[in-house]
């Protein structure tokens, strides 16, 4: 425990139906030599929704993930409901009444939505051997309809579907059983405003029914809205249980980080001029069923923020800048009069992306965290076509050490990471390329708080150097406080847009995304 804040450990408490539904002794889990988690030992009470929180790398997934089999018990025992759990994979903890909605992907590619939904209990719907796709398919859209998503269809392969949707689906298949606890993992991060709804209306409605939720999630203003009591994780270690209503939030910042949170957050600059050369611009573009029209232009050392709604478009906007999106229409140009068209080009021409969706296309899951840095800049770390392995480890140890990674080397794959670490190795990866322009989509999902703090700081830095950054966000505080302008959009195009100003609001911003 840091020396740098007086943290007096409080005594547990239990603050929901004060029935102890989950009681966890001295939990303990290593990776290598990582301790991840360290002697846990909590209660949580029935009908309580608990808050779990704690920097990247606290060890709060790893805790729930051996609660719901994804992980087996390094040390300690879990008790459910009077009863020994020790699941040995994800179907034996929904059988005992645990479910996960994980923060990233959930579902299974090459399933229907309906198979996604059922899969692990596929028995009601099979007759000697064989399986009743109607009956499946029939059920997996009643279900659908009931939680309000009936525009996702039972019978579709589930790669139809966006991230998001994605994840509803995922919420649908974690609580139609009716899980006596309910952990959601940083999933709010996934979904729009509406999606968000949605799901606190679930957590609701589990509470009232007399079960529990485990809320896990960086977004402090969102864990004390919606949860009765907060746990707090430091370095793998049990810092201590709070009553959500007497404590504040930065008094839980204190104690996920045992120091105090600077107040430099975001910028606290306004009226500095942006410099009038343009580095990048983008003229009507469009891409089928998502964005119509698309103009704009980006200037050098300037941030520039777009905001709406998730399924406003602006996701696909950062896709088509880098020459993701297949079908796109228009032009995407340099300075220099270079055309954007692919990948390659785009990375030769110092333009990096990060995807919101970062298991799938921002990193390399089954690959190094060395492999996954040094990919772009493998043409400029070789020597006449030839690789130093020594040279590439030492390449990339400093970015990933520039980032603050917390891993046991550059060769642990990224696959063992908690989701703030790999977005720690996305960003390394770009930082090592040097790269001018920077398309960043989402670029704290899943991000602590101290680390914010620090990509911010990054953000700040390269804007002074005289590098342009486009950051994509459904955070509108962080729109506000990072932005040089904001281009806000809705159905697809361009709704409205703002320069940086003291006296812009989130109201202002909201009116033209709705």
């Amino acid at each position: 425990m840091s020396n740098n804040v007086n943290l007096q450990k409080p005594a547990q408490k239990h603050e929901g139906g004060n029935t102890p539904l989950l009681i966890a002794e001295h939990i303990d889990k290593q990776f290598g030599i990582t301790h991840a988690v360290n002697d846990v030992s909590l209660t949580i009470d029935a009908g309580e929704v608990r808050g779990l929180i704690g920097e990247n790398g606290s060890g709060k997934s790893t805790f729930s993930q051996m609660l719901c089999g994804i992980y087996s018990i390094g040390g300690g025992s879990f008790t459910l409901d009077g009863q020994p759990l020790h699941p040995k994979n994800q179907v034996e903890a929904n059988n005992a009444g645990v479910a996960i909605i994980v923060q990233e992907m959930g579902t299974l590619s090459g399933l229907t939505v309906a198979e996604n939904i059922f899969f692990g209990h596929e028995e009601p719907f099979m007759h000697l051997g064989v399986k009743n796709t109607g009956a499946m398919n029939r059920e997996a859209q009643r279900l659908l309809n009931e939680y309000g998503f009936g525009r996702i269809k039972a019978s579709d392969m589930i790669d139809r579907y966006n991230f998001e949707d994605r994840k509803l689906v995922e919420i649908v298949k974690a609580t139609y059983m009716k899980p006596k606890i309910l952990v959601v993992d940083e999933t709010t991060t996934a979904l729009s405003q509406n999606g968000r709804q949605e799901l606190y209306k679930i957590v609701d409605a589990i509470r009232a029914d007399g079960r529990t939720v485990i809320f896990i999630s960086h977004d402090l203003n969102e864990v004390m809205e919606h949860t009765d009591s907060i746990s707090v994780l430091r370095d793998g270690e049990f810092v201590g249980t709070f009553r959500t209503a007497d404590t504040s939030e930065d008094q839980l910042k204190r104690y996920m980080v045992g120091r105090e949170i600077g107040s430099a957050y975001y910028r606290a600059d306004y009226g500095e001029k942006v410099s009038d050369e343009v580095v990048l611009t983008v003229d009507n573009v469009s891409v089928p069923g998502e964005i119509s029209n698309i103009s704009f232009q980006l200037h050098r050392g300037e941030i520039l923020g777009f905001g709406g709604l998730s399924e406003c478009g602006m996701h696909e906007v950062g896709k088509a800048i880098f020459a993701a999106s297949w079908d796109r229409t228009g032009s995407v140009k340099l300075a220099d009069g270079t055309a954007i068209n692919d990948i390659p080009t785009a990375i030769r021409k110092s333009i990096a992306y990060t995807s919101k969706n970062r298991d799938n296309e921002s990193v390399i899951v089954n690959e190094s965290i060395r492999n996954n840095i040094v990919l772009p800049s493998i043409e400029d770390l070789a020597n006449h076509g030839i690789l130093n392995n020594r040279k590439l480890t030492a390449f990339a140890d400093k970015y990933a050490k520039d980032m603050q990674t917390k891993m046991t080397g550059v060769n642990q794959f990224v696959s063992d990471l908690s989701g703030g670490n790999k977005q720690k190795v996305v960003l390394a990866r770009w930082l090592g390329k040097g790269s001018d322009i920077l398309v960043l989509d989402s670029p704290t999902r899943g991000i602590d708080i101290g680390v914010k703090q620090a990509i911010y700081a990054l953000m700040d830095d390269m804007r002074k150097q005289g590098k342009s950054i486009i950051m994509i966000s459904e955070e509108i505080p962080e729109l506000l406080g990072m932005a040089d302008r904001i281009i806000v959009m809705k159905d697809g195009t361009i709704s409205g847009e703002f320069m940086r100003d003291p006296a812009l609001s989130e109201e202002d911003l909201i009116a033209k995304m709705v």
